[in-house]
């Protein structure tokens, strides 16, 4: 008895959780963080991109912030996020809604609907804009007048277009996050609801909707912020036209940048998309909250 009393503690080992997290810190400073230090302090300068760099103070900002096509890219970049987020949204939840069901087909539609996002958004924006065209595409080979229009050459209809494509492109990925978050909800809410007499729309805007209303955040922020980054689709698609029709921010700066070799005004624009961007997902993070009660029940 004397030696297991005088044994001394176990050591506990060292827990190594902490050291897997280095891989993904080392990728995030290399690939997020360090390029943004870069874009920032080349906002300071001037430079073609090929030549030396020279430091230039603000003026590359000055540039930028008194350019009468900076408030035009900005307004069509919240356009193109505001009027995405009203058309994929709704979408998403009742596409989710459906596939969170049982029935064996809503598993294939479900791979069908996942197709969008697999394909490349350059190849899709080729793609439509062969479909689209008004003397080869889909409307003059199936001679139907309706579907025959200039749909890239007017600004109204082009902008259409883009946020169409971008919806049919991105809706099946957050139709799967909003299935994971119908599938978490408790069933005993439903039953309880279906007790009390409550039909499927009922338990949809009763139970459904309050139930996402993290998963609606969390599917916000990245509609947002990713609307931000939009840059090949639309590129390809109409190039920011006709005229500036459809010119984001993104494009914007691509413009500065590689064709106008600008490398500090597009750097500085780099900038100012990082900051919109981080500023609207604290903005939505505030709006949706978390209070311990919705969090247990929240699926998502």
């Amino acid at each position: 008895m004397s030696s297991l009393t005088n044994r001394p503690p176990r050591r506990e080992p060292r827990s190594i959780l902490p050291w897997l997290a280095v891989p993904a810190l080392v990728l995030f400073v290399g690939f997020a963080v360090l390029p943004l230090i870069g874009a920032f302090a080349l906002s300071f300068t001037t430079w073609d991109g090929i030549g030396a760099i020279h430091p230039s103070g603000l003026t590359s900002w000055r540039a930028v912030l008194t350019d009468p096509g900076l408030p035009h890219a900005l307004w069509v970049t919240f356009l193109v996020m505001a009027v995405s987020w009203a058309v994929q949204t709704p979408l998403s939840i009742l596409l989710g809604t459906f596939m969170a069901g049982r029935q064996r087909y809503r598993a294939v539609l479900g791979v069908v609907y996942f197709v969008p996002l697999m394909l490349s958004s350059a190849a899709i924006a080729i793609a439509y804009k062969a479909l689209l065209d008004p003397n080869f595409g889909l409307g003059a080979g199936l001679k139907i007048d309706a579907l025959s229009k200039d749909w890239l050459g007017r600004p109204g209809l082009a902008f259409g277009v883009v946020v169409f494509v971008v919806s049919w492109q991105f809706v099946p990925f957050h139709s799967l996050i909003y299935q994971g978050g119908v599938q978490q909800i408790p069933k005993s809410l439903y039953e309880a609801a279906q007790l009390d007499g409550a039909g499927r729309i009922r338990q949809f805007f009763s139970i459904t909707l309050p139930q996402l209303k993290y998963t609606i955040i969390t599917s916000s922020t990245l509609m947002v912020v990713g609307s931000l980054t939009f840059f090949d689709l639309i590129f390809v698609l109409t190039e920011g036209g006709p005229g500036d029709a459809t010119r984001v921010l993104a494009l914007d700066m691509y413009k500065r940048g590689f064709q106008a070799s600008l490398m500090g005004p597009a750097s500085a624009i780099a900038v100012i998309l990082v900051l919109v961007g981080l500023a609207l997902a604290l903005l939505l993070r505030r709006l949706g909250g978390r209070d311990a009660g919705a969090s247990q029940l929240e699926g998502a």
